[in-house]
């Protein structure tokens, strides 16, 4: 049986009307869907041209990781490309660590508004780091160690104020240390050792507050330690080894209690070690100043340094008596107190007995010291893991 004309038109307006609400919404949705892609395109294709600026001037490795840099997969599936999930095909990280690649860094990296993340170590990059990284103001994690960039250190790296590492160690980056990495309040972990920097390390180091490990070894800086260094309340790894650095250490560095790695050695330091070094440095595990020329006695309060793993004081200018309560570290592997001046007085040796209680030590240096007593029995009671023992 057929409807009415006017039945069936009132009923198809009153199931418009039931569902004009859901239509309108659809609509709206369509609509504010064809105005993203008119817009959302340009931005992509942004952060697509960039990285193909940046495979211009790279010879990919054997790996191969860039040969999925092609128009025939989304850029956003590249190997070592990560997009955003709250900002679809908006590239966030640059992974390429270990890739044996070669060739230049392209300055269209800064074009990269969004990256969070570059890992560039272990590859054979060279040429100067592209000063337009500093626009990359999202940035927290710049890993470019062990390359061949050379070049500065450009001081507007501080304008990526959320900087939380940085490492740029084993390159070729001469110049100073620029002041304004003194301004990177996020940053955790400043890494620029084996390179070839010069000049005095900056006491705006010392504003960092968030920094747990500073690592400057193995280059030519000179000059004296700042004192602003022991603001570094949160410090855990000091590395300043086989630099050219002079006068004393600041007595703040001691009372750095979160340190778990001191290292100062090679280089031309001198003075003292506190007395109260092994009670101020409770967390200390790794503890070196060999080849210095540093005198004094060895404090007693080493043995406070119950977490203590490596102890080396050779190559300097101490003296008196080896403290005589060294069992309690019972961590201790390396003890090396070789070159010094230490000894010279009756049962000068007695020490090694406390030494026994230290069933992890493997290395044992004594060498050319002062030492003149004999080497009592207990000897034959040291660390069965021992597999080296110096002494003239």
């Amino acid at each position: 049986m057929q409807l009415p004309n006017t039945i069936l038109s009132r009923r198809l307006f009153a199931e418009c009307s039931l569902f004009h609400v859901t239509f309108l919404v659809i609509c709206i949705n369509l609509l504010c869907f064809a105005e993203a892609a008119n817009v959302t395109p340009l931005r992509n294709e942004s952060d697509r041209l960039a990285l193909l600026a940046i495979k211009g001037q790279i010879s990919d490795g054997p790996n191969g990781i860039l040969s999925s840099w092609n128009h025939s997969l989304h850029f956003c599936m590249w190997g070592g490309v990560t997009c955003s999930r709250r900002h679809p095909q908006r590239i966030i990280a640059l992974k390429l660590r270990s890739q044996n690649l070669a060739g230049y860094l392209s300055p269209h990296i800064g074009n990269l508004s969004f990256l969070r993340i570059i890992e560039l170590a272990n590859n054979s990059f060279q040429g100067q780091i592209p000063p337009e990284i500093s626009r990359l103001r999202r940035l927290s994690f710049l890993h470019m160690g062990n390359n061949s960039f050379n070049g500065e250190i450009l001081g507007n790296l501080s304008h990526c104020s959320k900087l939380e590492k940085l490492g740029l160690y084993g390159n070729k980056i001469v110049g100073k240390i620029p002041p304004e990495l003194g301004s990177l309040s996020n940053l955790r972990w400043l890494d620029l050792r084996v390179n070839h920097l010069i000049g005095r390390i900056p006491s705006s180091l010392g504003n960092i507050s968030s920094l747990t490990a500073l690592d400057l070894s193995h280059n030519d800086l000179y000059g004296n330690i700042p004192d602003d260094l022991g603001q570094l309340l949160r410090l855990e790894i000091l590395e300043h080894t086989s630099d050219q650095l002079s006068g004393t250490i600041p007595s703040s560095l001691y009372n750095l209690s979160s340190l778990t790695g001191f290292d100062l050695g090679l280089n031309n330091l001198h003075g003292t070690i506190p007395p109260d070094f092994g009670i101020n440095l409770p967390n200390i595990r790794w503890f070196s100043l060999f080849d210095n020329l540093l005198e004094g006695p060895i404090p007693n309060s080493v043995s406070n340094a119950s977490r203590i793993v490596h102890l080396a004081l050779n190559v300097n200018r101490f003296r008196g008596s080896v403290p005589m309560n060294l069992g309690k570290l019972q961590a201790l592997l390396r003890f090396i107190l070789g070159d010094n001046q230490i000894g010279g007085e009756k049962d000068d040796m007695d020490f090694i007995t406390s030494l026994t209680n230290c069933s992890n030590l493997y290395s044992l240096d004594l060498a050319n010291n002062h030492f003149s007593g004999a080497l009592p029995l207990s000897i034959a009671n040291l660390s069965s893991q021992l597999t080296s023992i110096f002494r003239t």
